[in-house]
C-alpha cells in the first residue's frame, strides 16, 4: 500500500496544467461562409422568378363568352378557354375541308367559332330541346372570331337523360338509356 501513497503525494505536488485560451464574445464570426450563402439564396430566388415569368406566356384564360366579347382587345393573341352554350342551329359541319363551324353564347352575347379538325366528342350534337355546353380552347382571331383547337361538349346530366327516355325521346349521343 504504500506505492498508493506514494503516488497520491506525487499527484499532490504536481504543477497545474497550463490554462486554455477560450474564445471570447468580442471575436467576429467568418463573413466569407455568410456572403456564399446570401449569393446562392439571391440566384435561387432569381431562377424561381424566371421560371414563374416564363409560364406567363404559357397561361390558358378561362372565360365565359360575354367576358370574351366584353375585353376582346386585352385578350387577342393569348390563349382562351371559352364556355357557352351551342346556339340552336348554328353548327355546320364542311368536309372539304374539314371543319366545324358555329356559335356559343352566354347572357345574349355570341361568338362565332371555327374547329379545323374532323374529330369532335359523341356528346356535341346540335339536338332539339338539349342545351349543349360548350368549352372551345384556342385564340381570337382578328376578325372577331375563335380559332380552335379543342372542342369539349358537356353532357346532359344522367337525370335529365332519364327523362328523355322515359318520354321516348332520342339521346344526344345516340342510344336511348335503358
Amino acid at each position: 500500500m504504500s506505492n498508493l501513497d506514494d503516488d497520491l503525494a506525487e499527484a499532490a505536488v504536481a504543477p497545474d496544467p497550463p490554462p486554455v485560451a477560450l474564445p471570447t464574445a468580442a471575436t467576429p464570426p467568418k463573413k466569407k461562409g455568410n456572403i456564399g450563402l446570401l449569393v446562392g439564396l439571391v440566384l435561387m430566388a432569381g431562377a424561381v422568378l424566371a421560371l414563374v415569368l416564363s409560364f406567363k406566356d404559357a397561361a390558358v384564360y378561362a372565360k365565359s363568352v360575354d367576358q370574351v366579347t366584353a375585353d376582346r382587345a386585352a385578350l387577342a393573341g393569348r390563349a382562351l378557354r371559352v364556355e357557352g352554350n351551342l346556339v340552336k342551329g348554328s353548327l355546320v359541319h364542311q368536309e372539304q375541308p374539314c371543319e366545324f363551324r358555329f356559335r356559343i353564347e352566354e347572357k345574349g352575347q355570341q361568338l362565332p367559332v371555327r374547329y379545323g379538325n374532323c374529330v369532335v366528342p359523341d356528346t356535341f350534337r346540335d339536338v332539339p330541346g338539349v342545351d349543349v355546353r360548350v368549352t372551345v380552347e384556342g385564340k381570337l382571331t382578328a376578325d372577331g372570331g375563335f380559332e380552335a383547337s379543342l372542342v369539349m361538349a358537356k353532357c346532359p346530366s344522367k337525370y335529365e337523360m332519364k327523362d328523355r327516355a322515359a318520354k321516348g325521346e332520342a339521346m344526344p349521343h345516340g342510344a336511348p338509356v335503358p
